[in-house]
């Protein structure tokens, strides 16, 4: 890895530098440090801290990686699929599905980039070994900015398995 980093956790890492590069090999050797992390997940920041008022992170989750139904209040998010392919559900408030967007990288033939500027709740079934994608969104990053909802189960959570067959089934 060539880039300098510091930890914040296993899964967030920050940069110590100014001007952020990241090449192939980069993101090759953060997919590998995602598969040893529990949740197979990691992120590296491109911004320096939490309090940043610009946000952009690359992000990597694996095949297995449960990301739980949430929504951003007051904040705009979008994403940018690097490599692999994930369905982005959308949901209403009640847990019904609102859309499914089907996304993979450019050479996919699918959809790459979306913007959401609503508070809608939304999460991502991956279709690939390794999903990577660029995120923005606003900061400063505060916890009570971010809603899950009551029918989503939170992770560790033994009907997490069933939750993902229910949605799987209704989106495939």
């Amino acid at each position: 890895m060539k880039i300098l980093i510091q930890k914040e956790s296993d899964e967030v890492l920050y940069p110590k530098e100014d001007i952020v590069v990241i090449d192939k090999e980069d993101l090759d050797d953060f997919k590998n440090l995602a598969l040893l992390n529990p949740r197979k997940r990691i992120r590296l920041c491109a911004h320096k801290n939490p309090n940043d008022r610009l946000h952009e992170m690359f992000i990597i989750h694996t095949r297995d990686c449960y990301v739980r139904p949430h929504k951003h209040l007051g904040k705009a998010e979008s994403m940018a699929i690097i490599e692999g392919e994930v369905d982005v559900v959308l949901f209403k408030e009640d847990g019904s599905i609102l859309r499914v967007i089907k996304m993979g990288d450019m050479d996919s033939g699918k959809l790459f980039y979306y913007r959401m500027s609503a508070p809608i709740y939304h999460s991502l079934f991956i279709r690939s070994e390794f999903l990577v994608f660029h995120e923005v969104t606003e900061g400063p990053f505060l916890r009570e900015q971010t809603s899950f909802p009551e029918w989503a189960p939170p992770e560790n959570n033994p009907e997490v398995k069933n939750f993902i067959l229910k949605i799987e089934s209704l989106i495939n």
